[in-house]
C-alpha cells in the first residue's frame, strides 16, 4: 500500500504494480486465501441487523478488494496517500452509486466525520508501521470513523516466517521490511484504540505471519 512510503504512486507505477504484484504462483495463492477469509469475515459483518451502508477502504491501494467490499451491499470509499491509487480503486467500482474517494495519509488523520462508516477496512497495512505510536494512530483514526466494525490485518511474530523474510532479502536484496508483533501487543494496542477482537483468522496458520482481524468498536453507536 502506498501509505506505507514516504512519496505516493504515480499513475505509471500503480499500473506496473498492479500488473506484476500478483502474478507468481505463490502470490496468487495467497490472494485466492486472503480472499477467501475476507469474505467470511465480511458475512459475518452483514448478518446482523444494522448492515453497514459505507465502507471506508484505507490505504486501498489499488482496490484489489473494492470489488469484494462492494458485495456487502454498501457504498465503498477508498482512501489513500496517492491520488493515483484512489483514481485506480474508483475505477473498479461500478459507476452508479460511485463514491468519490480521499487522498489523506492516514498516520495523519482523515477527512470524515466521527462514525461515518459502519466497516472501516485496512488490509496489509499494519507491518509497515513499525513504531508503536504510528500504529496506536490509525488504529485510533479507525475506531474514530467507524460506527462498529473494523477489518484489519497485522503480522504476527513467526520464526518460520521471518527466516523466510530474511533469506529473500538476502537472494532478492530486497529492502522491504516488515513489523511482526507478539499477538498480546497488538491486541493491547486495539484494546487502548477503542476495539474489542471479535475474530482472528490466520493466513496459513504456522506458515506465514499475516492474521486477519474482526474488530468491534466498544462503544459502538446504537
Amino acid at each position: 500500500m502506498s501509505s506505507s512510503t514516504s512519496l505516493p504512486f504515480t499513475e505509471p507505477e500503480v499500473a506496473d504494480y498492479e500488473q506484476r504484484r500478483y502474478r507468481g504462483l505463490d502470490q496468487r495463492l495467497v490472494h485466492s486465501r486472503e480472499t477467501r477469509i475476507l469474505k467470511s469475515l465480511l458475512r459475518q459483518v452483514v448478518s446482523g441487523p444494522l448492515r453497514p451502508n459505507r465502507v471506508l477502504d484505507a490505504p486501498c491501494g489499488y482496490g484489489r478488494f473494492s470489488a469484494l467490499l462492494r458485495q456487502t451491499g454498501a457504498g465503498v470509499v477508498g482512501s489513500d496517500l496517492s491520488p493515483a491509487m484512489v483514481k485506480r480503486t474508483g475505477t473498479r467500482l461500478p459507476a452508479v452509486g460511485r463514491a468519490l474517494g480521499a487522498v489523506a495519509d492516514i498516520k495523519r488523520g482523515l477527512p470524515f466525520r466521527a462514525d461515518d462508516f459502519g466497516l472501516a477496512f485496512s488490509v496489509r497495512f499494519f507491518h509497515h508501521l513499525h513504531q508503536p505510536r504510528e500504529r496506536q494512530a490509525v488504529l485510533a483514526e479507525l475506531a474514530r470513523v467507524t460506527s462498529r466494525w473494523a477489518v484489519i490485518s497485522y503480522y504476527r511474530l513467526n520464526p518460520l516466517h521471518r527466516l523466510q523474510r530474511k533469506l529473500r532479502r538476502t537472494l532478492k536484496r530486497s529492502r522491504t521490511r516488515i513489523k511482526m508483533l507478539a499477538s498480546q501487543e497488538f491486541i493491547s494496542e486495539m484494546n487502548r484504540a477503542g476495539f474489542r477482537v471479535v475474530r482472528t483468522v490466520p493466513l496459513f496458520r504456522g506458515i506465514h505471519a499475516q492474521q486477519f482481524v474482526l474488530l468491534e468498536k466498544i462503544r459502538a453507536s446504537s
